[in-house]
């Protein structure tokens, strides 16, 4: 995982949810995150063999693409039959505040953001491939300070139905330096799954979400 170099964000950015949080805020977002990176297909019946050296998704793009804040998620590509990488407003975004105070705008420790996603596929007979990634930032709160932080992210492929295919988690971890008002991250792995015989791979989805299960989560 990478989380090398700082941000161009003012101390007034890292704070700008604090008198933007209410509901609205988080409607005018977008509703899904999901990766529009180039979906590499191979042959149904070849061997498949990844081109790693056109790789679309990589630690390091995803980075800068996440410290421009563009506003998109990632250069825009051909995804035609992968799977979609999605991210849920509430998913996203994940609020730690101090010890019995969750909700109080003031007792923020940090927050952590999803920002962008991307994936590409590779395509067999019987199941695909998917490398995926993300990006995003972690804002400093008004209680929070410089140091490392470390958030857990959870992964989920579902199918027609919303079955659950495969799982995984992992930590994703930033130093905040002193001065700066956020830190980056960003993180790429690959799943495999059977594709059913009359699915699509466009019809399976990749969830991915901030593990909530941490101490003053909001």
């Amino acid at each position: 995982m990478s989380s090398r170099g700082r941000g161009q964000v003012r101390r007034s950015d890292a704070l700008w949810w604090l008198c933007r949080c209410a509901p609205l805020g988080l409607v005018g977002a977008a509703v899904i995150v999901s990766g529009c990176a180039v979906s590499r297909l191979a042959s149904p019946f070849g061997s498949g063999d990844e081109d790693t050296s056109a790789s679309a998704v990589t630690e390091d793009r995803l980075m800068e693409t996440a410290k421009a804040d563009t506003g998109t998620d990632f250069p825009a590509g051909f995804s035609a039959h992968c799977p979609q990488v999605v991210a849920w407003p509430r998913d996203r975004l994940l609020t730690v505040y101090q010890p019995g105070h969750v909700g109080d705008a003031n007792a923020v420790v940090h927050r952590g953001e999803i920002t962008k996603m991307a994936r590409e596929c590779q395509l067999y007979s019987d199941r695909v491939i998917v490398k995926y990634g993300f990006a995003g930032r972690v804002l400093l709160g008004p209680k929070g300070g410089p140091g490392t932080v470390t958030l857990g992210v959870n992964v989920r492929v579902a199918g027609t139905g919303q079955t659950t295919l495969a799982t995984d988690k992992m930590k994703i971890t930033t130093t905040i330096p002193p001065g700066d008002p956020a830190g980056y991250f960003s993180m790429v792995r690959e799943v495999a799954f059977p594709i059913v015989v009359g699915t699509r791979p466009e019809d399976y989805k990749v969830f991915v979400a901030f593990d909530r299960n941490v101490a003053g989560a909001g």
